[in-house]
């Protein structure tokens, strides 16, 4: 399984990175974990987006999913005939939601696209992953998600504060890749972001063999955050950057 990271950053696009966004490989699937603000363009620099065969969305704030708008574009218009629909699974009122930032006024919506389907937790096969996924701690509705496939397992935080359904998700999986949005003893609001220790912490009572942190702002001390990671964690730990990837 390869993952590779095709936005990072944290609340929006930064001058080093587009919003959120992770390619996940495997047996010639490629699986896209969210498409935030200005992450169609950074796909483009790994593979042709005609060959996303299914996208999942944490939840829907525009640094996730957003650029999903682009890609109706491109299955619609950019191979002169309409491409097949690919699988998007994401929380409920997803295809709504899609809808009224493509076009409020478009009569048949996107269903000749996407093939919706609503997230719940539990398991579900997609192409050679196995995927499961669980409520955490955000203001909308947001889960993170686990990928297994070939006996190596990802976990993906999504969104979240303080969760305890993100160490159910991410127990004992070969990597977390996990959000990191405030360092520590910085004001921040409840039940939004972790901090970098916060990350830490549910890396280690996950039992993850590695840690990559991700969605740090571009406001932010990527590096400060990432180190209070790797201190609460106490194992092999990354602050993640655009276009790295990783052989898991």
């Amino acid at each position: 399984m390869k993952l590779t990271i095709v936005g990072c950053s944290g609340s929006g696009p930064g001058p080093a990175s587009a919003a959120s966004s992770y390619l996940v490989e495997q047996d010639g699937f490629r699986l896209l974990l969210d498409l935030g603000s200005g992450a169609f363009g950074a796909l483009q620099r790994h593979l042709d987006p005609a060959d996303v065969d299914a996208v999942v969305l944490t939840h829907l704030h525009p640094d996730h999913f957003l650029d999903l708008t682009a890609m109706v574009v491109h299955r619609r218009y950019a191979t002169g005939a309409m491409l097949p629909r690919i699988p998007v699974l994401g929380p409920r009122g997803t295809h709504d939601r899609l809808a009224l930032a493509y076009d409020p006024d478009a009569r048949d919506g996107l269903h000749n696209v996407f093939d919706f389907t609503a997230v719940t937790t539990g398991e579900r096969e997609l192409g050679p992953f196995r995927l499961r996924f669980a409520r955490v701690n955000h203001p909308v509705e947001t889960h993170a998600v686990r990928v297994t496939a070939a006996g190596r397992t990802l976990a993906y935080s999504g969104d979240t504060g303080v969760s305890a359904g993100l160490v159910a998700v991410a127990a004992g999986a070969d990597v977390l890749l996990c959000e990191a949005s405030f360092a520590e003893g910085e004001p921040h609001p409840p039940d939004l972001h972790l901090t970098g220790r916060e990350a830490g912490e549910h890396a280690a009572r996950a039992g993850a063999g590695r840690l990559l942190v991700t969605h740090v702002p571009p406001w932010q001390d990527a590096e400060r955050i990432a180190g209070q990671a790797a201190r609460a964690f106490g194992g092999p730990c990354e602050l993640v950057s655009a276009g790295s990837s990783y052989d898991l």
